[in-house]
């Protein structure tokens, strides 16, 4: 798929997680999001820092350097989320702000060098540049449902859904013995946002297990 599309969509959707977090107040900030032990300030936390450690890649990709998403691994990811989540909400919300607009800039100003360098994510996974938006979008489609103030599985972008549900198709099929790789028929018969919702674990459908979900 086209990187320009993957943009477009990741920056629409920026503008409505914007959108959607303006007008939270305080005591919406402190409370519980739709992911265990997180409030909505632990997930408006994580999608500035998320945005912020892409940035850094992009900083070290364009200097020809594999960089760490999150210096100090994954024990520092969650250190830096829990660290601002009892912020306030004008100041999660700045950050949420600062961090989308600094990604897109990276985005406009990156090199051909960037784009073609990879970047190490906290379990230690390598990640190619040209894939970065994409798994952006992903932070913000799904985190924005997770906030639990209105955004639905059933509007997620259609362009997204086709795109990670041929992804999530395969994690699910990887995941499972020799011969029995294809989708239960309840899932088969789901929509294909809701079939992505339940292999993110997002949504619970009638007859089906409960799938590994995405954080």
């Amino acid at each position: 798929m086209d990187l320009d599309d993957q943009v477009v969509g990741c920056a629409a959707s920026h503008q409505l997680l914007l959108a959607a977090i303006d007008d939270m107040t305080q005591e919406q900030c402190r409370e519980p999001s739709l992911l265990a032990d997180w409030t909505r300030g632990h997930v408006l936390s994580h999608l500035a820092g998320n945005a912020m450690s892409h940035v850094h890649l992009f900083e070290c990709a364009s200097r020809g350097e594999v960089g760490e998403q999150y210096p100090g691994g994954y024990q520092a990811r969650i250190a830096g989320i829990d660290s601002h989540a009892g912020d306030s909400q004008k100041d999660l919300v700045r950050a949420v702000r600062e961090s989308i607009y600094a990604l897109e800039g990276a985005w406009a100003g990156a090199s051909a060098q960037a784009w073609a360098g990879s970047g190490k994510q906290a379990t230690g996974a390598l990640i190619p540049m040209h894939d970065i938006v994409f798994l952006r979008w992903r932070e913000v489609v799904i985190h924005l449902t997770d906030l639990g103030i209105g955004y639905e599985f059933s509007t997620w972008p259609e362009l997204y859904v086709r795109m990670e549900l041929g992804r999530q198709v395969q994690v699910w099929a990887s995941r499972k013995p020799m011969g029995l790789t294809i989708l239960p028929q309840e899932a088969l018969a789901l929509a294909p946002a809701e079939r992505l919702a339940w292999l993110v674990g997002r949504a619970h459908p009638e007859g089906l297990p409960q799938s590994v979900g995405l954080l």
